[in-house]
């Protein structure tokens, strides 16, 4: 599968493509700098303000499953809309709620909507472009994911110094408002939908159930859900470390976020590169070890308290460049056996990473003594199990060059 496109129009449907992408990283990252802030006006722990971002993460798990099967069903517009509008009044609703606990469940519906932007964009990517190109495309994709970190904090943090936490979420839903018009006016519609799916529960999950017997879909989605989820123990630990423990401000905090994800910018250009001469399977494999490595130095150099501020953000920039380069080959290589059910596919992709990112977020939470320890353990445990999982199943490799002259050949 896969549709001519100009350069004119495959710069706009990536753009677009990406912005869907975003709405989850900006409502994770864009309110980071406001836990004080928020805990100090709603009564609330840090501990509790996080929950909000383990509800979100749990809210992307839960709804992504639903949306798989929509997808197919309806195509990839419509419940893209639905989604989108849901997002924007839990959006509102966080803005004005007075309570933690209203928190809790506005930012899981607001993940509920928001995660069809996610489902939608990884589908259409295998309905518009061919397989040969979906790394590449889903590397740029990254690339503008990651530049949302940047962004995020930064303007969360002058929104909470300069005005109130509130205006996070009103910023939120009127972006989104403007993605939405810009999904209407720019993306093509991609696969048609297909009548032949059933919404019934039993036939939705013997649809996701065939997704997961692809022995190549279920290795790599494991390997980078995995470790994909690293970057969801430093999110949730980042703010209390960077501005409780080494007490920096919310702009400074920012800033430190901001050239972090310069780490996953630079590597996913890298990665673009790299595909031209190597596969990607070669690239996962030297990035997990590289990462695990680094992984096991923050430990055992928190632990032992050999690290500083600065060396922990060295050593943290070099762990993040992994994730460049792990999350667009593994989800290329998981999302390649599949045309039909690519709708059910994403979803599943996605959900498992989400919860995976959760578990990790709930771990930093669970775990919290008031050091960097529990930050950097979940960093490097998530890394460590996508190698594992890795390494235990290497004879699939053999069978992906085929799939590839054989998609090459079908465009």
């Amino acid at each position: 599968m896969g549709q001519k496109v100009t350069n004119k129009e495959y710069f706009k449907i990536v753009l677009v493509l990406g912005a869907l992408c975003t709405i989850s990283p900006f409502s994770i990252d864009m309110y980071l700098p406001a836990f004080p802030a928020m805990s100090k006006d709603l009564g609330t722990s840090i501990a509790n303000i996080q929950l909000s971002l383990t509800a979100y993460l749990v809210g992307i798990a839960i709804g992504q499953l639903f949306y798989g099967p929509l997808l197919d069903k309806f195509g990839r517009k419509k419940p893209l809309y639905v989604g989108l509008g849901i997002y924007v009044i839990a959006s509102i609703g966080c803005a004005f709620t007075d309570s933690v606990n209203t928190l809790i469940i506005m930012r899981f519906l607001q993940a509920v909507g928001g995660c069809a932007g996610m489902v939608a964009a990884q589908a259409m990517v295998r309905d518009i472009f061919p397989i040969t190109k979906t790394a590449q495309v889903l590397a740029l994709l990254t690339l503008v994911i990651a530049v949302s970190p940047m962004i995020a904090p930064t303007l969360g943090g002058f929104l909470t110094a300069y005005y109130e936490w509130h205006w996070v979420f009103i910023v939120l839903a009127l972006l989104t408002i403007i993605i939405w018009m810009a999904v209407i006016w720019v993306l093509p519609d991609g696969a048609n939908p297909d009548k032949m799916v059933s919404l019934r529960p039993k036939q939705v999950w013997k649809n996701y159930i065939l997704v997961m017997q692809n022995r190549q879909f279920l290795v790599y989605m494991l390997a980078g859900g995995l470790a994909g989820a690293a970057p969801f123990a430093y999110i949730a630990g980042s703010a209390d470390v960077f501005m409780n423990i080494y007490g920096l401000s919310e702009t400074q905090y920012g800033w430190i976020f901001a050239v972090l994800a310069f780490a996953m910018i630079g590597s996913t250009q890298l990665n673009h590169l790299l595909l031209r001469r190597f596969s990607s399977q070669q690239i996962i494999n030297f990035s997990l070890h590289y990462q695990v490595a680094v992984g096991l130095a923050l430990v055992f150099g928190i632990y032992f308290q050999w690290l500083d501020v600065g060396s922990l953000l060295v050593l943290m920039f070099i762990f993040l460049t992994a994730h460049g380069l792990n999350g667009p080959n593994t989800a290329a290589l998981s999302m390649a056996p599949f045309s039909r059910n690519a709708g059910s596919a994403s979803a599943i992709l996605g959900s498992i990473r989400m919860a995976f990112g959760g578990l990790a977020s709930a771990g930093v939470s669970f775990f919290h003594d008031g050091t960097s320890l529990p930050m950097v353990s979940g960093m490097a445990a998530c890394a460590l199990a996508g190698f594992i999982v890795l390494k235990m199943d290497q004879n699939i490799t053999g069978t992906i060059s085929k799939i590839y002259k054989k998609e090459a050949v079908a465009s």
